[in-house]
This record gives C-alpha cells, sequence and structure tokens, in this order.
C-alpha cells in the first residue's frame, strides 16, 4: 500500500512528533544516507513525520517487495506487483492508504463494520469489484490480468478510483536506498 506505515503513526498521534533529528537517524539506521534520502523524499512531504511515513514504508514494505519481485523476475516464474493507492478519509485523510486497507477491497468486505474502521463510512465499491475481480482471475488461472512484474519494465497495477499499470513508481525513491 502507498502509505503501509501510516497505519502505525497516524491513530496513535506519531505522526506529527516526529522531528528531522528522528528521520535522519533513522534513515541511517536502515543503511541509507540521510541527505540522500532526503532529496529524493523531500519534495513530496511537508513535514519530517510524513517524510518519515514514506521512507518507512519503502524500507519495511515496498523496497523487500521489490526485491522479491526483482529476483523471481530472473527466473522462469511469472510474479505480479500491484499497489493499493486509494487513501482512507479517516484521520482527516491522513491515514493514506495504510497498512490494511486493501483487505476490505480484495475480498469485497468493505461494508461490513469492521472494514469501516479502517475505510470509513463510504469506501469505493468500483475498487472492491476491480480488485476483487484480478484477485478472483489470478486464483483461478494464475494470471491477474496486468503485464507481470519484470526488473526492466517493472509493471505494478495501481488501484484507485481511477486503476491502472504505472511501470517503475516513485523510481526517485526506490534507486535513492542502497541495494542490500
Amino acid at each position: 500500500n502507498t502509505d503501509e506505515h501510516r497505519f502505525f503513526l497516524v491513530p496513535p498521534g506519531l505522526l506529527d512528533q516526529l522531528d528531522d533529528t528522528f528521520v535522519n537517524a533513522a534513515l541511517q539506521i536502515y543503511g541509507g544516507q540521510p541527505r540522500h534520502l532526503r532529496a529524493a523524499y523531500d519534495d513530496r512531504y511537508s513535514t519530517a513525520g510524513e517524510l518519515f511515513a514514506a521512507a518507512a514504508t519503502d524500507f519495511f514494505f515496498r523496497l523487500p517487495d521489490i526485491r522479491f519481485a526483482e529476483a523471481r523476475g530472473n527466473g522462469s516464474a511469472h510474479t505480479w506487483m500491484y499497489e493499493f493507492a486509494w487513501r482512507s478519509p479517516l484521520y482527516a485523510g491522513r491515514l493514506g492508504a495504510c497498512h490494511y486497507l486493501e483487505v476490505p477491497f480484495v475480498f469485497d468486505t468493505i461494508n461490513t463494520p469492521s472494514a469501516a474502521l479502517v475505510t470509513g463510512s463510504a469506501p469505493p465499491q468500483q475498487i472492491a469489484d476491480e480488485m476483487h475481480r484480478r484477485w478472483s482471475e489470478f486464483a483461478a488461472g494464475g494470471d491477474p490480468g496486468w503485464p507481470a512484474y519484470t526488473p526492466e519494465r517493472r509493471a505494478t497495477m495501481t488501484f484507485d478510483l481511477e486503476s491502472g499499470v504505472v511501470d517503475d513508481p516513485r523510481s526517485e525513491q526506490r534507486v535513492a536506498w542502497p541495494a542490500p
């Protein structure tokens, strides 16, 4: 999900408590060069907490998935990547496309009370229809209906109000991180 780590920062009120000193220390602990990484993120985020949420999302979630897909892309098995980008309206929209938010859409259970805890009261049915259909196609036939991920193209299906394939989303942030 585009904003995975916000799930751990927004509800407890931590997002606004983080400062540049914390962010720089975290980026260094994660193995990066804070100046170099901040240059890749700074233009998109207005606060230290927002930048940290994006960088932590990449470090803990997106980059490991990409590295796994790259490794599989060099073999005989196909791998498909997706990114859930629809942003929850909860917490004045600050929750974003957080961890777990895609699950009610995948299983088309967006109208349940437990889903509303992350989706809010009126999640878009068209995204649930699309995701559920694509995952069902994959389960039934082994192909979700978008191009397989390869290190050359990096095709990623992005689920949002307007879904579609994006090649190498946020590449400037991906390449800013050191290789494992």
